[in-house]
C-alpha cells in the first residue's frame, strides 16, 4: 500500500492562467487541410533546394531607405560571392531607379554566366512590356508575374469573380510571352508565376489557376515552369503550410516540369519550420532574403535555412564562410539595408556563441578540451573531426567566428555598420569587445550632432579617442625588447605625467613585460584581450593593434580598449597599453 510522503510542507497549488480582456473572438482558427494520408512527416531534407534571393527586390521594398544604387550593387556582389544562382534584382516596370539597375547589371557585365537574374511585374500590359524591355540582353533571366487569388482580396481588393481571377493571370502569362518573343529573342528566358495570398486561397482554386497558366505556358522537357506558392501572410501554423504544398504537388497539371516555389513570410514568427516541413512536403526551391528582410516581419531567413542544413550534414550550396566568414556577410548586410542584425541572431549575432553562465562555460570548455584529445590521438586537426560540442551546435571557426568565455556586451550596441565602414574605409578589424566600445562612443556624437556620420569623421573620432591621446603616460621609444628562452625584457622610454623616465620590464612576452615595467611606476594594468593584423603588404607595412586592459585596482579599476598603428608590430603593442592607460584615466 502506497503513501504520499511528507516533506513537513504545504503541497503547492498548480497555477491556473486567468482569462485576458483581449478580443481573441473577433478571430477564427485556420481550417485544418484535409489530407488524410500525408506524407511529408515521415520525409528527411538531404539536399539543398534551389535558392533564390529576393533581398534585391522584397528586402529593398521594405526599407525605412531603400538602397541606394551603390548599395545595390554591393548586395548584388554579395549575393554573387555566397553562390545564389537565382537573384531577383527588382520591380523594373514600378520605378525608374529599379530599370535602371538593371540595365547597369546587364550593360556592364557584371551578371556571371552561372546567374539567372528575375524581375517582378503585376499582369498589366504596360507593365509586363517594360519589365520585358529591362532584360533584354541578358544571359539568363526570368519574368515573375503575380496576381493575388484569395477570397477576400478578390471581394475587397479587386473586386472580381474567380473566373475573372483566372483571365487575369492567364492573359498576364499571355503578355509576358508576347513581349518576350518581342524583346528576348536571345535571352535564356524562364517564366514564373505566383498565385500570390496562397495560403489564404482556397486550394482547389489555386490549382485551377495555376494549371490554366501552364495551358498557355505549355511546360514541357526544356520549358519549366516555377509556381511560386507564397505565404504572403502567414496564417496557420507550419504544418498547415506542409499540408497545402503536399496537396498542391499530387494535383496540379505536369508536375515533372513545375519547380514548386516556397516564399514564406514570418508573421507569425515560423517561417523557418514552415519552409523546412514546405521542403519535406515535395518543394523544390525557396525565395527569401538575407536575414529575414522583407515587409512587415520579413521574408523567411536564407541565412538560418542554409545554415540550418549545414548543421546536419547537408551541403547548402551557399558559402557562408566567405572571406570575413558570416561577420562579413552580417556587416555587408547591415551597410547595405541600414538595419542591425539582431544579436541573438541564429548563427550570425554578436552573442549566439558566447555564453554568460558559468556552468555553460564550463560545459564548452571541457568539451573543447574534449575534441583537443581526440584530435591528438587520431594525429588530425580538429577541424577534420565531427563536431559534438556542448551548447554550440556548429563549429564557430566553420564561419569565421570564435568562441567568447566572458563578455560582457550591451545587446542594444548597433555596431554593425560602424565596424563595417571602419574595416571598409579604414582598413581596421576592430575586435568584437572594441565594437561595442566604440558604437558607444559614436552614439554619443550622433546624438549631439545629428545626421549621419560619413567615414571621414568617423576616423576622426576614432582617432580622437584612441590613437592621439598621450596624458599621462606616453611611450617615447622602444629601447630593446629581446627574448630568450621563453622570457622577454622590455626597455621603454616613456612619459608619465610630463617626466621622461626609462623603464625595464620582464615577462612572457613583450606586453606582459611592459605591463611588468609599468608596474614598478604605479600602473597596474591586467591585460584582458589583444589582437593585432597588418594593415598592409609589404615591407613597410604598418600593423594595427588592439589591447583590452583592466587599469588600477579593485573597486576603482577601468576596463578600456587601446589601439596603435606602427611600423613595428611590438611598438605598435605598447602603445596600445599605453592608449588604454591613458582612456582609463580619462
Amino acid at each position: 500500500m502506497s503513501t504520499t510522503p511528507s516533506f513537513g510542507t504545504r503541497p503547492q497549488a498548480v497555477p491556473t492562467q486567468t482569462p485576458s480582456p483581449m478580443p481573441y473572438g473577433r478571430y477564427r482558427p485556420f481550417p485544418p487541410i484535409d489530407l488524410p494520408d500525408r506524407t511529408w512527416p515521415s520525409q528527411r531534407i538531404t539536399h539543398a533546394p534551389r535558392w533564390l534571393s529576393t533581398d534585391l527586390r522584397d528586402g529593398n521594398q521594405a526599407l525605412i531607405d531603400p538602397m541606394t544604387p551603390a548599395r545595390k550593387h554591393k548586395m548584388f556582389d554579395l549575393l554573387v560571392r555566397m553562390g545564389y544562382k537565382e537573384i531577383e534584382v527588382g520591380f523594373p516596370s514600378a520605378s525608374q531607379t529599379d530599370f535602371d539597375f538593371v540595365r547597369q547589371l546587364i550593360e556592364r557585365n557584371l551578371i556571371p554566366d552561372d546567374v539567372t537574374i528575375s524581375v517582378l511585374t503585376q499582369a498589366r500590359e504596360d507593365l509586363i512590356e517594360r519589365t520585358a524591355e529591362s532584360l533584354a540582353g541578358a544571359k539568363a533571366g526570368t519574368i515573375h508575374l503575380y496576381n493575388a487569388i484569395a477570397p477576400l482580396f478578390r471581394r475587397v481588393v479587386f473586386k472580381v469573380d474567380r473566373d475573372e481571377c483566372v483571365n487575369i493571370a492567364t492573359r498576364g502569362t499571355e503578355l509576358v510571352m508576347k513581349y518576350a518573343e518581342q524583346h528576348l529573342g536571345d535571352v535564356e528566358f524562364g517564366y514564373e508565376y505566383s498565385p500570390e495570398i496562397f495560403t489564404s486561397a482556397e486550394l482547389d482554386f489555386s490549382v485551377e489557376v495555376c494549371n490554366a497558366v501552364m495551358e498557355v505556358w505549355q511546360p514541357g522537357p526544356g520549358r519549366e515552369i516555377v509556381l511560386n506558392l507564397p505565404a504572403t501572410v502567414e496564417v496557420a501554423t507550419p504544418n498547415v503550410y506542409a499540408d497545402q504544398i503536399e496537396w498542391f504537388g499530387r494535383n496540379v497539371d505536369h508536375r515533372e516540369h513545375v519547380a514548386i516555389s516556397l516564399h514564406p513570410h514570418n508573421d507569425r514568427g515560423t517561417a523557418t519550420a514552415a519552409t523546412e516541413l514546405g521542403l519535406m512536403a515535395g518543394a523544390d526551391r525557396v525565395e527569401g532574403c538575407l536575414f529575414g528582410h522583407g515587409e512587415r516581419t520579413g521574408n523567411v531567413d536564407l541565412v538560418t535555412l542554409g545554415m540550418n542544413l549545414f548543421s546536419q550534414g547537408i551541403d547548402p550550396k551557399i558559402d557562408f564562410a566567405i572571406d570575413g566568414g558570416i561577420d562579413e556577410i552580417r556587416r555587408t548586410v547591415e551597410y547595405c539595408t541600414g538595419l542591425p542584425v539582431h544579436p541573438r541572431h541564429p548563427y550570425a549575432g554578436d552573442l549566439v556563441y558566447t555564453a554568460f553562465s558559468g556552468s555553460h562555460q564550463d560545459a564548452i570548455k571541457k568539451g573543447l578540451e574534449d575534441l583537443e584529445r581526440k584530435a591528438q590521438e587520431a594525429g588530425v586537426p580538429v577541424a577534420e573531426l565531427d563536431w559534438e560540442a556542448p551548447y554550440l551546435p556548429i563549429d564557430p571557426h566553420d564561419v569565421g567566428r570564435s568562441y567568447e568565455a566572458v563578455i560582457r556586451v550591451n545587446s542594444q550596441s548597433g555596431k554593425g555598420g560602424v565596424a563595417y565602414i571602419m574595416k571598409s574605409e579604414h582598413q581596421l578589424e576592430l575586435p568584437r569587445r572594441l565594437q561595442i566600445e566604440f558604437s558607444r562612443i559614436v552614439q554619443t556624437h550622433t546624438d549631439g550632432e545629428g545626421g549621419e556620420i560619413g567615414p571621414d569623421r568617423l576616423w576622426s573620432i576614432f582617432s580622437g579617442e584612441y590613437l592621439e591621446r598621450k596624458t599621462p603616460l606616453e611611450l617615447l621609444e622602444v629601447v630593446d625588447s629581446r627574448s630568450s628562452g621563453g622570457h622577454d625584457t622590455v626597455t621603454a622610454r616613456v612619459r608619465d605625467r610630463g617626466t621622461e623616465r626609462q623603464v625595464v620590464g620582464e615577462g612572457n612576452g613583450p606586453v606582459s613585460s611592459f605591463v611588468d615595467a609599468l608596474s614598478q611606476i604605479g600602473y597596474h594594468v591586467r591585460v584582458l584581450d589583444y589582437a593585432e593584423h597588418a594593415l598592409s603588404s609589404g615591407g613597410d607595412a604598418l600593423a594595427a593593434a588592439y589591447v583590452e586592459c583592466e587599469v588600477g585596482q579593485g573597486e576603482q579599476s577601468v576596463v578600456a580598449w587601446g589601439v596603435a598603428t606602427d611600423a613595428n608590430i611590438v611598438t605598435a603593442s605598447l602603445r596600445a597599453v599605453t592608449s588604454a592607460v591613458d582612456r582609463a584615466a580619462g
